[in-house]
């Protein structure tokens, strides 16, 4: 049989673009998708194809990749194609039988769409509302034609029962952990994640500034194009205290060191849809300090890590106590951390695929 992964844009480095990766290896697929920019410093072992580059400028980034993905025809090429994102399923009438691994509802349209609106200036405030309109009803229409959708947590599947009105299974990512390795607990903390708004890191720079016995490095970039990606970064960047390093995007072996030679990963996103991040860290046989909210529920737990409030304050007492043995959560964070092993990931998605190649053939 043969697969296509459809996934909205390589833009920056995250853990969507890493399940869009690990689902095109698991099924031997091959990848449909726009910007290609990351796949540059992420392992590719299979047949990328671009339908071309998107529009560098939000919301026409988005636009161009829904338009690129609901105009593009693969129907004579493949067997199932899966999406994975917020715009490669606009690619679903035309294509099934088909499934779609939700990250989560674009967060924008539905949970997020206030929060997403307030941070605008008021002249931008109503084309945004227009746009988000407009695109929601697109968004709603394209989920209608997708045959079964995958979530990646219980978070994101409360999400799409509530605002799609569908019912979704959990199949959570996958955590490669023979790939992470823990070489000592060093003299810093670290944090993943793109540099958006939604990931609070402002929240992470300011604990640190109670803390100026502790350093922390944070890594990861964003995409020119999305949501706000470039002005947060410079706010970022002009108000770093000493103790704080901001690395920018870094490359798969630099990231599995940093994590080998960490103290210890600090999470702070606002209601994370799941959160490959604090796993990764265990798999490291590293504590994590994250906020009690969203996807870190259903991976931080007791004596893996400290769930916290999302206040500074909080974050620092946090770090401060951890930071005094962290090596006494290593045995609980692999244990924690192999529960979510690819080996899992594989046997989840070959099962749901077969289910539906059986499925197709009897029909």
């Amino acid at each position: 049989m043969k697969v296509a992964v459809f996934h909205d844009y390589f833009g920056s480095v995250g853990g969507g673009e890493r399940v869009a990766l690990a689902l095109a290896d698991v099924c031997g697929a091959d990848i449909i998708t726009t910007d290609t920019d990351s796949l540059m410093i992420l392992p590719s072992h299979q047949r990328v194809e671009s339908l071309g580059r998107t529009v560098k400028s939000p919301p026409f980034k988005q636009m161009s990749a829904a338009y690129r993905f609901s105009s593009c025809d693969f129907r004579e090429d493949y067997d199932l194609f899966i999406f994975s994102g917020n715009w490669a399923h606009y690619a679903a009438e035309k294509h099934h039988p088909n499934l779609m691994y939700c990250h989560t509802p674009v967060r924008a349209f539905y949970d997020l769409y206030e929060t997403f609106s307030s941070r605008l200036p008021l002249h931008k405030r109503i084309p945004f509302h227009l746009w988000a309109s407009i695109y929601r009803r697109l968004d709603q229409a394209a989920i209608s034609s997708v045959d079964l959708i995958i979530a990646n947590s219980e978070n994101t599947r409360r999400r799409i029962n509530k605002y799609h009105r569908r019912n979704a299974e959990v199949i959570y990512p996958p955590i490669d952990t023979k790939r992470f390795a823990c070489k000592r607990y060093g003299d810093f903390w670290l944090s993943v994640n793109r540099l958006y708004p939604e990931k609070r890191i402002e929240l992470q720079i300011e604990s640190f500034k109670n803390l100026p016995g502790e350093r922390l490095i944070i890594v990861g970039g964003y995409a020119e194009g999305d949501h706000a990606g470039r002005a947060y970064a410079q706010k970022l960047f002009s108000n770093l205290p000493e103790n704080v390093e901001i690395r920018g995007e870094v490359s798969d072996s630099m990231l599995l060191d940093l994590y080998a030679t960490c103290k210890g990963v600090i999470c702070t996103a606002m209601d994370e849809d799941f959160g490959m991040t604090p796993l990764e860290a265990m798999a490291a046989g590293k504590p994590v300090v994250a906020v009690r909210e969203g996807g870190f529920l259903e991976s931080v737990t007791e004596g893996t890590g400290l769930l916290v409030d999302p206040i500074a304050e909080k974050i620092s007492d946090a770090i401060a106590f951890i930071s005094k043995e962290p090596e006494r959560y290593r045995d609980a964070c692999r244990a924690r951390a192999a529960l979510f092993d690819r080996s899992v990931f594989e046997e989840q998605v070959r099962r749901v695929v077969d289910g539906i190649s059986i499925k197709n053939n009897g029909s």
